[in-house]
């Protein structure tokens, strides 16, 4: 298949700056693959729509202050911290490329203090390998000094790190938030608990797989860099005795989806893993019965996956619909259920 094919034009207007308070108050499309029905709801609905036959899974990674600015030659610039090497060397995306040379000096400065910081290496893909010399570890520097990865298209937006947080959130690791998991308010996790639908959690460390752009003209020649997964025994076992039961597993966003289905075999396994899965239509489910999500970027993988769960015909029908209805779109905005 083709990248174009996945296409579409978005009214600017409808890229969602900032988050709806409270969260689960944004719009909720349900599509119904059997039927091919769309449905028009509100995100604390979910509730009245599934019942206990469904067992909601969800990625609890922690999104950490990843990015931070830095003056070069009095040019304002940027790095963003995206996998860690070893100790406090890590790679890192930086814009404008051209003013990070191997071997130039930076003084980063955070909120709070400054780190020094050295350029090892280029990579092949313009990302840098960067050493800071400091003596904490840099996920605990970050905390303090760092600024939320809000996306690009999230412009003006007065949004804070919360905001960009799930309320579940617990593994520290991902430099771009689990989107479709930030409509959960406790509200809604105590009506799904009071009619029996069960919640469990696995994680998966979102890095440049998950949100770098499609620029291969095929599908088939995309390939995905690697991101960190993992799933307990205490999960594994609670699914695998879901599906015996013949329960339907509901996947919370896409990164959950890619880790369910990177890991299951005839059944599900404790495992810590790298997955560079990527789903797009042709690709045959074995794990994920459901699917609630964002509404994407065009030619994105992320489309990509959700055409391949609901049909490519049905998503584009429903995303005409979502922009003449004026659904909000990408991070901050509204909800989609596949059932």
């Amino acid at each position: 298949m083709r990248t174009k094919e996945f296409s579409f034009n978005l009214p600017k207007e409808l890229i969602a700056d900032n988050p709806v308070v409270p969260r689960d108050n944004s719009r909720l499309m349900v599509l119904r693959r059997n039927t091919k029905q769309i449905e028009h709801r509100i995100f604390k609905d979910l509730p009245d729509i599934i019942d206990d036959n469904y067992v909601v899974v969800l990625n609890k990674t922690r999104v950490f202050p990843a990015k931070f600015k830095i003056i070069i030659n009095e040019r304002h610039c940027e790095i963003l911290l995206i996998k860690q090497i070893i100790g406090n060397k890590w790679q890192c995306m930086v814009k404008p490329g051209r003013y990070f040379k191997i071997g130039k000096e930076l003084i980063v400065k955070g909120k709070i203090d400054t780190v020094k910081a050295v350029i090892d290496s280029i990579n092949i893909d313009g990302t840098r390998n960067i050493k800071f010399e400091i003596n904490d570890d840099i996920f605990n520097w970050a905390e303090h000094n760092g600024y939320p990865p809000f996306p690009p298209y999230i412009k003006n937006s007065s949004a804070t790190s919360y905001d960009y947080q799930t309320l579940y959130a617990h593994d520290n690791g991902s430099i771009a938030a689990p989107t479709a998991g930030l409509h959960f308010t406790d509200n809604v996790f105590k009506t799904l608990e009071k009619k029996g639908i069960q919640k469990h959690f696995v994680t998966l460390h979102i890095g440049r797989g998950t949100f770098l752009p499609v620029k291969s003209e095929h599908l088939e020649d995309h390939k995905m860099h690697k991101e960190w997964y993992e799933i307990t025994k205490e999960t594994a076992d609670a699914l695998n005795e879901a599906k015996k039961k013949g329960k339907k597993i509901l996947a919370v966003g896409t990164t959950s989806v890619r880790t369910l289905e990177s890991n299951f075999l005839n059944n599900f396994s404790p495992e810590t893993n790298d997955t560079d899965i990527f789903i797009y239509p042709g690709y045959k489910f074995k794990a994920v019965d459901a699917l609630l999500t964002n509404f994407h970027l065009p030619e994105s993988t992320l489309i990509m996956l959700v055409s391949a769960f609901a049909g490519k015909n049905f998503i584009f029908d429903a995303y005409m619909e979502a922009i003449r209805l004026k659904y909000r779109f990408y991070s901050f905005g509204d909800a989609m259920l596949i059932l």
